[in-house]
């Protein structure tokens, strides 16, 4: 286990980036100053990744659980960069790409750069709150703040979108960016290896369509139907857009299209 990089957050990402790279996940809570100050004393990260967040069953869910949203997405992200900063530790920040109008028509995959502008669900208000004060922090501190997005996993949970997907068993068809964990884990590990900071968009290249995926799902589980509706028909405020994958790649990472993971992704699943 490495000794000088911890994980704040036991969620399926903290967990998930502790087991595939050996690092300690901290059972800790984070409710004040006080209680960051006491893990950094107490542990002496040189690194210390926030995993910590709150999204529920799915996002409609933190309109019901308003302080602890706040708590988890907002104060949190902030308090750990204080203590951070102040002690000269290099602060990894889980963030989200769910922070974004979109239109399809006219707009490219989303940059880094663009400042966010999806305010229509408090999830993501919470989200951007805490990124654009860790984005000016950035600027001077060695802080890193990761973007995923709709997480898609090689094995069963109930945060991975395949076994969301199998259990709703209707689905809009809309391209968007997804971030496939495994993949996740590799430029995660990549960008703590070359010291990166700022913001950084990690999905896989291009757009998933939902039915791509479950097609290929078929194919292992010949039985399972699925029924494509409407956005109009699912009635549900949700961000749809592609994010850019331009600056992780000119890190040297080598970014796999979304569509060339989902025969390894569903394959590894129904064995798993």
């Amino acid at each position: 286990m490495r000794s000088d990089i911890f994980i704040l957050g036991k969620g399926f990402i903290g967990s998930r980036l502790g087991e595939a790279l050996s690092i300690p996940v901290l059972a800790e809570k984070i409710y004040s100053f006080e209680d960051a100050q006491k893990v950094i004393e107490k542990y002496t990260p040189k690194v210390l990744i926030n995993c910590i967040g709150f999204t529920g069953r799915n996002v409609d869910e933190c309109e019901k659980n308003i302080e602890k949203t706040l708590a988890s997405n907002t104060f949190v992200p902030i308090i750990l960069a204080e203590v951070c900063l102040r002690h000269k530790i290099k602060l990894v920040h889980i963030s989200s790409g769910c922070i974004y109008h979109y239109d399809y028509e006219k707009d490219g995959p989303i940059k880094e750069e663009k400042i966010p502008d999806f305010f229509d669900l408090f999830y993501s208000r919470t989200k951007i709150y805490s990124e654009r004060v860790l984005k000016v922090l950035a600027e001077k501190f060695n802080f890193l703040i990761l973007r995923i997005r709709i997480p898609l996993d090689n094995r069963p949970h109930p945060k991975n979108l395949l076994t969301k997907l199998i259990n709703y068993k209707r689905v809009i068809d809309i391209p968007n960016s997804v971030t496939y964990i495994p993949d996740f884990i590799k430029a995660f590990d990549h960008l703590l290896k070359i010291n990166a900071k700022g913001i950084f968009n990690v999905v896989n290249k291009g757009g998933l369509r939902y039915p791509d995926l479950l097609e290929v799902y078929k194919k292992y589980v010949p039985g399972f139907q699925y029924e494509v509706i409407s956005l109009e028909e699912l009635n549900l405020v949700r961000t749809n857009l592609i994010l850019s994958t331009e600056k992780l790649e000119k890190t040297g990472f080598k970014v796999r299209d979304i569509n060339e993971v989902l025969e390894e992704c569903v394959k590894e699943y129904v064995k798993g």
